[in-house]
C-alpha cells in the first residue's frame, strides 16, 4: 500500500476560493502562496465534515496554488480525540495484528480481564463503534462485531464525550475507524506473514501455532476516476492458557477476513465509496482458563458481512451533501463440546457447557448529512444538519441445560435447572436527527453547539440530547489552549434486552447429602419498571500548551455519570422469585490525565499518566445472557468495575535509529484489576471487588528495517524485523482462584509469558 505524506494541489477561483473534495480523514497543513506571499495553517479533517479554512490571502492572479500536506499535528478541536495514525498502525507492536488491539495506546483505554477493550471506563456494550461512519456493533449484544484486515485501516480515532451531535447511541466513548483510499494512479501489492509460526510446548515443536497470511492490492481501474482495493486475510491462531497442560491449553481461532472497496471520482463535484467486508470465523474452546478446561468450554461460530456505500456531493463552494447506506448481517452460534452434565467444582469445571445459542441479526442504516456554507453573524457559523434511520432484526434460540455446583469434598450442593428451550423474534426502528453549529466568535474563541433527537420503537420514547463545547486560545500565539464541554448522551437498547422475558426460566435448588433438593426457588424472568434508554451526562476541561516546538503538554479532567443502566438481579420470597431486569443501575467515571508528546526529527515520544475511577453496578445482563454466559447469578452490588485501572502510566514512541531501523517501544504500567471473593456456593463474601490482581507491567517492542531488491525491471521492497511482547517477562497473570474453600485460594495463574515474533512484508 502507498504510505507517507499526501500532497494535493489546487487553484483558487477569481474570488480567491478553493475546495478539496473527499480528503481522507486526518490532520493537514494548508499552505497558500502567491507573488511572494504565503499563509500556513494546520487543520483537522473528520469524517462527513466540511472544514472552512480562511487563509487571509487576496491573490492578484487566478493561478494561486494551495498545497495540503498530511501531518501529525493535534487537531484544534473541542472534542477530546486521540488518533492512532497509519504509521503507528503499521509499525507498532501488535500481538493480534488487529486494529482494536492498538486501542490501549490511548490514555484511558484498557483491555480488561475478560479480554474486551474498555474505552474510558465504559463496558464494550456502552461504547460506539464505527467504520467509515457506519455502525458496526452487534444488534443483539451491542458489542463491536467486525473484523478488518489491518492493512486497509488508515486511522483509528477514540472520542471521549464527542459533543458533535452526529454521534449517538452510546453512553461511553466512540472508536471510529477510517479505511484507506485506493490508489488512482499506480498499482501497489503487499503480502506478509507467509510463513506459519510453530507451536512450542515444553521446548518441543508440536504442530502450528499460527498461520495468518495477508495480502492487499490497490490500483486504478480507470486512471484518476476509479480505484479498487482488495485485502484478504486468513487467520489460524492458537492462544495458550499457560497454566494448563501443554497440549490442552489452546483456544483455536480459524477464519478469514475480506475487504473490497471501490473509490470513484464521479465528477469534479462528486465522489463515492462502495465497500464489502466479510468476516466468518470459528473460535474453539471459548472461555478457556485455568479453572475451565477444554471439554467444559463452548465453541463460537460467527458469519458476518457488511455492505457500505457513501456518496459525497459538493453543492456549492463551501457546502456538501453526504449520503450513506449500509447493511450488516451478523449470525452467531454457541455450541458445547459434549452433552455431559455441567459441573462447577472448586478448582475446575467438568461436563459440556450449559448454554447453546443461535442468533440471526441484521441492520439496515441510512444516513444523510449536509454542511451549509458559512454564515456571518457575530462571527462565523458553520452549520451542519443530518438524519439517521436504522432497522434492526434479531431472531434467536436459547437453550440452558442443568448446572451443578460441587463442594470441596466432591459432593453436589446446588443444582440450577431450566425450563424448555425458547425461540424469539424482535425488531427495532431507530430514527435520529441533529443540528450543529461551529461558531467562531473570533480568532481565539470558538464554540460547538448542537442538539440531537433520538427515537426507537423498543422504548417508544424520544430524547433530546443538547451538547456544547468550547475552545479558547489563552495566548495570542495560539500555543495555549483551553478546551472543554458538556453533553447528554442516550444509549441504544441491544435486542437481547427486550427478549429477556422469553428466555428459559430457572430453578435454584440446595441439595442435601443424598443429592436431593432441600430448598428450591423458582425464578421467572421479568422486566421491572419498563425499558428505558440508558443516559449519561458528561463533561470535560483540558489545558494544552505547546511549551516548545518539540514539546506539547496536556492536563485534563473528565467526568461521566450514567443512569438507567441495565441490571439483572434475583429477588425471592419463599419458594418463588423473579429474576429482574431493570434500568436501576448507575455508573460513574472520573479521570485526571497528564500527557505529553516530545517530537524531534528522529524521535517521537508519547507519555501519559491517568488516575481514574470506574464505579457502578456489577450485574451487566451481557455477563449472564451474552455470548459466553455465567451460570450463577448473585444479587447485584455496586463497586469498582472489573476493568478499573486506578493508576496507569503509558509511554510509547517511535525512534528512527541507525541503519534505517524503525524502533517502536510501548511500556504499559497500571494497577491490577479488582476481583471478588466467593464461597463454594459462588456467593460473594465481603465487599465486592475489594481485592486486586498484581500490578500489570509490560514492555513491548517492534524493530523494522526497509530492504530493497532489484529484480529485473521491477524493485521488490520489503520491511523486515521482529517483535517481542512482555520483554521484561513480568508476572502478568490473567486468572485468580477466588473461592475461599480452595487450597489455592488467592493464587494467580495464566501468566502472559515473554513472546518473540518475526515480521516480513513484501511490497510491489
Amino acid at each position: 500500500m502507498a504510505s507517507g505524506p499526501v500532497n494535493i494541489e489546487t487553484e483558487t477561483n477569481a474570488d480567491g476560493k478553493y475546495v478539496f473534495v473527499a480528503l481522507p480523514q486526518g490532520s493537514y497543513t494548508v499552505e497558500s502562496t502567491s507573488s511572494g506571499l504565503e499563509a500556513i495553517q494546520t487543520i483537522a479533517v473528520h469524517a462527513n465534515q466540511v472544514v472552512q479554512v480562511p487563509l487571509q490571502l487576496r491573490p492578484p492572479q487566478v493561478n494561486t496554488s494551495v498545497t495540503v500536506t498530511a501531518s501529525e499535528t493535534n487537531a484544534k478541536n473541542t472534542v477530546p480525540t486521540e488518533t492512532i495514525n497509519e504509521k503507528t498502525i503499521r509499525d507498532a507492536p501488535n500481538v493480534n495484528e488487529r486494529f482494536d488491539t492498538l486501542l490501549p495506546l490511548v490514555p484511558g483505554v484498557v483491555r480488561g480481564p475478560d479480554g474486551h477493550i474498555n474505552l474510558k471506563g465504559a463496558s464494550s456494550t456502552q461504547n460506539g463503534a464505527l467504520v467509515n461512519s457506519a455502525n458496526v456493533t452487534d444488534p443483539a449484544t451491542g458489542s463491536p462485531a467486525i473484523n478488518l484486515p489491518i492493512d486497509v485501516v488508515s486511522s483509528v480515532h477514540v472520542m471521549s464525550n464527542p459533543y458533535d451531535p452526529q454521534y449517538g447511541k452510546f453512553t461511553g466513548a466512540v472508536s471510529s475507524v477510517e479505511t484507506k483510499t485506493g490508489s488512482y494512479d499506480s498499482y501497489h501489492f503487499s503480502i506478509q506473514n507467509v510463513l506459519p509460526r510453530m507451536r512450542d510446548r515444553d521446548e518441543h515443536i508440536v504442530g502450528i501455532g499460527a498461520a495468518t497470511p495477508r495480502m492487499t492490492f490497490t490500483g486504478p481501474v480507470v486512471k484518476d476516476r476509479i480505484a479498487f482495493t482488495q485485502s484478504l486475510e486468513y487467520r489460524f491462531v492458537r492462544t495458550p492458557v499457560n497454566s494448563l497442560p501443554p497440549l490442552e491449553r489452546d483456544t483455536t481461532l480459524q477464519g478469514y477476513n475480506s475487504y473490497t472497496q471501490s473509490d470513484l471520482n464521479l465528477s469534479p463535484k462528486q465522489t463515492a465509496t462502495v465497500s464489502l467486508v466479510v468476516y466468518p470465523q470459528k473460535l474453539q474452546y471459548m472461555g478457556l482458563n485455568t479453572f475451565t478446561p477444554q471439554p467444559a468450554t463452548a465453541d463460537f461460530h460467527q458469519r458476518g458481512y457488511q455492505i457500505y456505500a457513501q456518496d459525497r456531493y459538493v453543492t456549492g463552494t463551501d457546502s456538501v451533501l453526504v449520503s450513506q447506506l449500509s447493511y450488516k448481517r451478523y449470525d452467531a452460534d454457541v455450541t458445547a463440546q459434549s452433552d455431559d452434565p455441567y459441573q462447577i467444582l472448586i478448582d475446575t469445571t467438568e461436563g459440556g457447557f450449559f448454554s447453546r445459542q443461535a442468533r440471526r441479526t441484521y441492520r439496515y442504516e441510512w444516513a444523510e448529512s449536509y454542511d451549509f456554507s458559512p454564515r456571518h453573524f457575530l462571527g462565523t457559523h458553520q452549520l451542519r444538519t443530518g438524519s439517521n434511520y436504522s432497522y434492526s432484526s434479531y431472531v434467536g434460540r436459547q437453550v440452558f441445560l442443568p448446572v451443578e455446583i460441587i463442594d470441596a469434598s466432591g459432593v453436589p450442593i446446588e443444582r440450577i435447572s431450566f425450563t424448555d428451550p425458547t425461540s424469539f423474534n424482535i425488531n427495532q426502528n431507530e430514527t435520529a436527527g441533529y443540528m450543529a453549529d461551529r461558531w467562531a466568535l473570533s480568532q481565539r474563541l470558538s464554540i460547538d453547539i448542537g442538539m440531537r433527537l433520538d427515537n426507537d420503537t423498543i422504548t417508544g420514547s424520544t430524547h433530546a440530547a443538547p451538547r456544547a463545547g468550547f475552545l479558547l486560545s489563552l495566548t495570542n500565539d495560539g500555543r495555549t489552549l483551553l478546551k472543554g464541554g458538556v453533553g447528554i448522551f442516550y444509549d441504544r437498547v441491544p435486542l437481547m434486552i427486550p427478549t429477556f422475558e422469553e428466555l428459559p426460566n430457572r430453578t435454584v435448588s440446595l441439595l442435601d447429602k443424598n443429592g436431593d433438593p432441600s430448598n428450591s426457588i423458582s425464578y421467572l424472568n421479568r422486566v421491572t419498571g419498563g425499558l428505558h434508554n440508558p443516559q449519561s451526562v458528561s463533561w470535560n476541561v483540558a489545558l494544552e500548551r505547546e511549551v516548545l516546538k518539540s514539546l506539547m503538554l496536556r492536563v485534563g479532567y473528565e467526568q461521566r455519570n450514567t443512569s438507567k443502566v441495565f441490571v439483572v438481579s434475583p429477588n425471592s420470597n419463599g419458594s418463588s422469585g423473579i429474576l429482574a431486569l431493570s434500568n436501576s443501575g448507575r455508573d460513574s467515571y472520573q479521570e485526571v490525565q497528564v500527557a505529553g508528546q516530545y517530537k524531534l526529527s528522529r524521535i517521537t515520544l508519547n507519555s501519559s499518566y491517568v488516575h481514574s475511577r470506574a464505579y457502578g453496578n456489577l450485574n451487566d445482563p451481557s455477563l449472564f445472557f451474552g455470548s459466553y454466559p455465567q451460570a450463577v447469578i448473585q444479587p447485584d452490588a455496586r463497586a469498582r468495575l472489573p476493568f478499573d485501572a486506578t493508576n496507569r502510566f503509558l509511554t510509547w514512541g517511535e525512534i528512527q535509529g541507525p541503519w534505517k531501523l524503525t524502533i517502536l517501544p510501548v511500556y504499559d504500567l497500571h494497577t491490577g484489576f479488582p476481583y471478588s471473593v466467593e464461597n463454594e456456593l459462588r456467593e460473594y463474601v465481603g465487599p465486592r471487588d475489594s481485592r486486586h490482581y498484581p500490578r500489570f507491567s509490560s514492555l513491548d517492542l517492534q524493530v523494522l528495517r526497509p530492504v530493497s531488491l532489484h529484480l529485473g525491471k521491477r524493485d521488490l521492497h520489503m520491511r523486515a524485523g521482529f517483535s517481542v511482547f512482555n520483554a521484561l517477562n513480568h508476572f502478568n497473570p490473567r486468572d485468580v482462584q477466588n473461592v475461599e474453600e480452595s487450597s489455592l485460594f488467592g493464587d494467580f495463574f495464566n501468566d502472559a509469558w515473554r513472546e518473540y515474533r518475526g515480521k516480513l512484508v513484501f511490497q510491489f
